[in-house]
């Protein structure tokens, strides 16, 4: 069978790079050398979506990801990914409009933390995802608890990421500071932590962090392959 066409709702660069990359990287492995998947990325600029974001105008989000989506479904994409964690928060927005199905990149996490028997999960992500319900209630679905960064740590993860991440930038003080959040949920009970802004994959990973990790990029991109390729 030939592989279903993932169409790719881009929203920060280097989350969106990271996703494809892996698409392409890890399909070759299933599908053999320089194989993977037809895939094609529309993204609009990333100050047109942090405008509306900023006066918490969801529905306006939501229009512009269904922007990408028809624009997609016209290249021939047969189902959509988001590798933009923050920004699902406008799916329910725009439920029933698009015209292609979207995976959700927190039932992917949530689906791997259920696989790997974890029970309680730290929260890292923009300060927008952090206080929404996205990956609560796909995290609940599944009995898994879930602990919030202290609004401190909130402000500083989402300055490390909108000043440095997403900027193609990290540096060694970032990567202390994730230490410090992510110990202190460890301390807290948590036997893992979500990766819930695309571009922390970036900074953190099992060799750095206190927790073992749930990189959002890559298991996203992970579900779009067996999608796929069925």
């Amino acid at each position: 069978m030939t592989p279903q066409h993932i169409g790719i709702v881009g929203c920060s660069a280097e989350g969106a790079a990271l996703c494809y990359r892996t698409i392409c990287l890890e399909g070759a492995q299933l599908l053999g050398r320089d194989d993977h998947p037809e895939v094609t990325m529309h993204t609009i600029s990333l100050a047109r979506y942090m405008a509306p974001i900023h006066q918490g105008d969801w529905d306006a989000v939501g229009e512009l990801m269904l922007t990408s989506a028809r624009t997609l479904a016209t290249a021939g994409a047969q189902f959509l990914i988001c590798p933009d964690n923050t920004i699902h928060q406008a799916l329910s927005y725009i439920d029933g409009r698009s015209p292609l199905p979207c995976l959700h990149i927190a039932d992917a996490v949530a689906t791997e933390a259920e696989a790997r028997g974890f029970r309680r999960l730290g929260l890292t992500g923009t300060r927008w995802l952090v206080e929404s319900r996205v990956y609560p209630e796909k995290l609940a679905a599944r009995g898994i608890d879930f602990l919030r960064p202290e609004p401190d740590e909130r402000e500083a993860i989402n300055r490390i990421i909108f000043e440095e991440l997403v900027q193609g930038r990290q540096s060694p003080e970032a990567v202390a500071r994730f230490q410090q959040v992510i110990g202190r949920m460890k301390a807290a009970g948590c036997d893992a932590v979500v990766l819930g802004c695309t571009e922390i994959p970036l900074l953190m990973n099992d060799g750095n962090s206190p927790l073992p990790t749930l990189d959002s990029t890559r298991l996203l991109a992970r579900a779009a392959l067996r999608r796929s390729i069925g």
